[in-house]
């Protein structure tokens, strides 16, 4: 499941590491899947939940991580983060796409990158549902399952089909829709799957166009900005506007600017 290309020995050990870890966590999630929800509570909104099956998967990556690398540092969503003097962080999301896993919708996924002072070294999401591994690391290529992904040019903006996300907060939700009345009538289409890794890999993989998203975690991310880049893909900082929190968007080859100007463009209220 490697990055063919990847000739560094560090990258190649780190993103084993990775792999391994985002694997046994997918399988330990696929596990609980089935059995009720246990340890519920909410985070930044009443909306915005977190269980058990969350905790229990960073835990298990975490623990692979401090067992392999003792000096760097980690920030992980569900706040097993620790300081560290080894110069990488590793960036974890245990379980994007809570709401989904929770209601038994098949559309989930684990993300781990590790980074430097430069950004992505390697990265990591994956689909446990569709037994898939996306994985990139900086300057060797992205790849699924093994198999390179490299993305052509991306299609006229008016026959683009794009990815988005909403917030768990209301009023950005509410910003968030007034835009999707400007953004909807100029693109192909839109899809709303409720994983941003995930989406942020399916760009890497040609299965989407484009995607945006505003309010996202460094750690919902950070792999999947790393395996746009890789495959060829752009990536553009969405800044903080109109009350909105900043965000990420990324498109195909050609793509990023025109979307960026239409996110841009769609008023907010």
């Amino acid at each position: 499941m490697m990055c063919p290309a990847m000739a560094d020995p560090d990258l190649h050990e780190l993103l084993e590491l990775a792999v391994d870890a985002a694997v046994d966590a997918g399988a330990l999630l696929l596990e609980r899947a089935a059995a009720p929800a246990t340890g519920l509570a909410s985070k930044s909104t009443h909306t915005d939940l977190v269980s058990d099956a969350d905790r229990a998967a960073e835990a298990l990556i975490v623990g692979r991580i401090r067992a392999a690398r003792r000096d760097d540092a980690i920030v992980a969503e569900e706040g097993s983060g620790t300081a560290g003097s080894g110069g990488l962080r590793w960036l974890i999301d245990p379980l994007d796409g809570t709401i989904n896993y929770l209601w038994r919708i098949p559309h989930w996924c684990v993300s781990i990158a590790a980074a430097d002072d430069h950004g992505a070294l390697v990265g990591v999401v994956h689909d446990p549902n569709r037994g898939e591994t996306f994985t990139a690391a900086r300057g060797a290529g992205a790849a699924r399952d093994g198999v390179v992904v490299r993305l052509g040019p991306g299609p006229p903006l008016a026959e683009a089909l794009v990815g988005t996300g909403f917030n768990y907060a209301a009023a950005e939700r509410s910003r968030q829709a007034s835009r999707l009345t400007t953004i909807l009538p100029a693109v192909r289409d839109l899809r709303r799957f409720g994983a941003a890794a995930l989406d942020l890999a399916w760009v890497a993989a040609g299965r989407l166009d484009g995607y945006f998203e505003t309010g996202v975690a460094p750690w919902d991310i950070a792999a999947g900005e790393l395996l746009v880049r890789e495959a060829g893909g752009e990536v553009r900082a969405l800044a903080v506007r109109d009350g909105s929190p900043p965000g990420v968007l990324a498109a195909r080859p050609g793509l990023g600017d025109p979307l960026l100007a239409l996110v841009l463009a769609a008023p907010s209220a």
